[in-house]
C-alpha cells in the first residue's frame, strides 16, 4: 500500500494518539437504529424469556442499554447454552439470525436446554455498521475480564452471573468485503503498520478452538448449513484467511489467547459462524437463514452429544 492509498486518518507507520481518535470517530455516522430495529423485537420476546439489562454504554452523551434474553427457570438438570451476535456491529445476520432463531426456532429446545442469548453485544457499532466500539477497540479480540472494551467485560459478567456450566457456546458472525476496503486499512493505520491485503473468502465457515476441537460437532453444522448456503473453498494455499482449513469450511484459532468471544463459557462446544453476504452466490435474507440453521445444528448435535 502506497502512502496515497492509505487510510485516510492519521501519519503512515505511526500509531494512532488521542487526535486520530478523535478524527476517526468524526467519520462515523448513525446509519441504522437499535433502539428500533432491535430492542422492540428483543422487548417482544420479554414474555417468553427473562429480559436482562446486563449492563450500560455510555458513548459521547449515548446509551445503550446491553440487553439479554435468559429461559425465565434455569432446570439445573438440563445443559446450558449460549448464543450471541452483533460482536461486530457490522456483521447484521448475526444479530438478524439470533433474533429469528429466538421468533422462530427456539421453542423446540424448551425443556431441553437454559438458553441464554444475547443478540447485539456492540449496539454502537451496530448503528454505525463498524467493526469497532467508539474507542476503535475490536471487542472480539478483548474478551478478558481486565479488558478495554465494555462490550466484552459487560458480557463475561453476565456470563459468571449465570448458572452453569455451559455446554455450548455459538458466536454468529459474518466475513465482508468491508474488511478488505475498510477495515484492514484501518486497523493497520490505527497500529502504525502496512496493510497487507487478503482473500475474502466466498463462501460459509466455522471457527474451532484448536485447544479443544470438535470436529464432528463443526460438522455437523456444516452439514446443515450446506442445505441453505455454499460453504467457503480453501484457497490455493489450502487456508480461509491465512488459517489451514482443516475440514471442509473448518479452520481454528487458539480462541483463549486471541481472547474471542467463544472462549468466555468454558463449553465442551464453542464455535464462531462466519457468511459472506456479498458474495454472488447467495443474498442476504440467505445468510440469516443460514445463521439459524447453524444454531439448530449446534444444539441438535451438543444435546445429542452432552
Amino acid at each position: 500500500m502506497t502512502d496515497s492509498d492509505f487510510y485516510p486518518v492519521g501519519t503512515p507507520g505511526v500509531p494512532w494518539g488521542a487526535l486520530e481518535l478523535a478524527q476517526w470517530r468524526s467519520r462515523q455516522s448513525r446509519q441504522r437504529r437499535y433502539d428500533v430495529d432491535v430492542v422492540p423485537r428483543i422487548d417482544a420476546l420479554a414474555d417468553r424469556y427473562e429480559r436482562i439489562e446486563y449492563g450500560q454504554l455510555a458513548y459521547d452523551g449515548e446509551q445503550y442499554a446491553l440487553l439479554a434474553l435468559r429461559d425465565r427457570t434455569f432446570d439445573p438438570a438440563l445443559p446450558t447454552a449460549l448464543l450471541t451476535g452483533g460482536v461486530h456491529g457490522y456483521e447484521t445476520s448475526g444479530v438478524l439470525g439470533a433474533l429469528d432463531f429466538l421468533e422462530s426456532d427456539a421453542a423446540d429446545y424448551a425443556g431441553k436446554v437454559n438458553l441464554l442469548a444475547v443478540p447485539c453485544v456492540s449496539p454502537w457499532a451496530y448503528e454505525r455498521i463498524n467493526r469497532w466500539n467508539y474507542d476503535a477497540i475490536d471487542p472480539n479480540r478483548n474478551f478478558r475480564a481486565d479488558g478495554p472494551a465494555r462490550e466484552a467485560t459487560a458480557l463475561i459478567e453476565l456470563v459468571r452471573s449465570t448458572q452453569g456450566p455451559f455446554l455450548l457456546h455459538i458466536d454468529l458472525h459474518e466475513t465482508t468485503d468491508s474488511d478488505e476496503s475498510e477495515f484492514g486499512p484501518a486497523r493497520a493505520a490505527r497500529d502504525g503498520k502496512t496493510f497487507e491485503p487478503g482473500l475474502i473468502p466466498d463462501g460459509f465457515y466455522l471457527v474451532d478452538d484448536s485447544e479443544n476441537p470438535q470436529p464432528q460437532f463443526q460438522q455437523s453444522i456444516i452439514a446443515a448449513v450446506e442445505q441453505v448456503t455454499h460453504i467457503a473453498p480453501a484457497d490455493a494455499e489450502g487456508e480461509i484467511i491465512g488459517s489451514t482449513v482443516v475440514a471442509q469450511g473448518v479452520i481454528e484459532y487458539p480462541l483463549k489467547d486471541l481472547a474471542l468471544c467463544p472462549s468466555i463459557t468454558g463449553a465442551r462446544y464453542t464455535t464462531t459462524t462466519e457468511v459472506y453476504p456479498d458474495s454472488p452466490r447467495t443474498k442476504p435474507e440467505e445468510c440469516v437463514r443460514a445463521q439459524v440453521a447453524a444454531v439448530r445444528a449446534a444444539l441438535d448435535y451438543a444435546l445429542a452429544h452432552p
